[in-house]
């Protein structure tokens, strides 16, 4: 099994200028790794994180869109898989963090852990392609490949839960307005003649 941080890592170095949405732990560790500004990691909602990511994939067909979740958050929405597939956006790519447990909520186990096949669950649903791994090296060897492909692209990665939070969680940071204005921003010029996407009295 791998780390997460160093996975995030790996898609760190080779993001370019995607955006990325993340969700729960994997947004405060993915902002430690890789503190840009297009990061949409306002993702209080969990089980949302993969929608967002569709919708930005949807409005923005030409930007690549990466989305962080987490197995516990995707359990709550799995019809997500069977939408996404279905506009079947060929800038997504979905790369799940599978520690089979609820991290942010304790360490419950989930109900899925050592039993569920994610990547088939995509697969099933009609992504374009799907993999699971759980050694860096492949994942690292494939990744150029998974970022390249016609999405939607599906992965698995199978990491090792950890005893306690790694973060001091701070929700208000998270939350704070300026998390939004900063992404706003940041998106703002993506968009054609220059339109925002979202109104805002600020």
């Amino acid at each position: 099994m791998m780390q997460r941080l160093a996975c995030f890592e790996k898609i760190r170095d080779a993001r370019g200028g995607a955006i990325v949405v993340a969700t729960y732990t994997s947004a405060f560790e993915w902002h430690r790794v890789d503190p840009d500004p297009l990061n949409f990691v306002s993702v209080g909602a969990m089980g949302q994180a993969s929608s967002h990511a569709l919708g930005f994939a949807i409005g923005l067909p030409e930007q690549k869109i990466i989305v962080l979740d987490g197995d516990g958050s995707l359990l709550m929405n799995l019809s997500t898989l069977t939408t996404i597939a279905n506009a079947a956006p060929k800038n997504l790519v979905h790369f799940l963090v599978e520690n089979g447990t609820y991290e942010a909520n304790g360490g419950h186990p989930t109900p899925a852990q050592g039993t569920a096949d994610f990547a088939g669950m995509a697969l099933a649903a009609g992504y374009a392609e799907a993999h699971a791994y759980e050694g860096l090296n492949q994942f690292a060897a494939d990744l150029p490949d998974l970022l390249a492909a016609p999405g939607p692209v599906f992965a698995a990665l199978k990491v090792e839960p950890v005893d306690a939070p790694p973060l001091n969680y701070d929700y208000g940071w998270l939350h704070h307005a300026d998390r939004r204005r900063e992404f706003r921003e940041a998106i703002r010029p993506l968009y054609m003649n220059d339109r925002p996407l979202l109104r805002t009295s600020r």
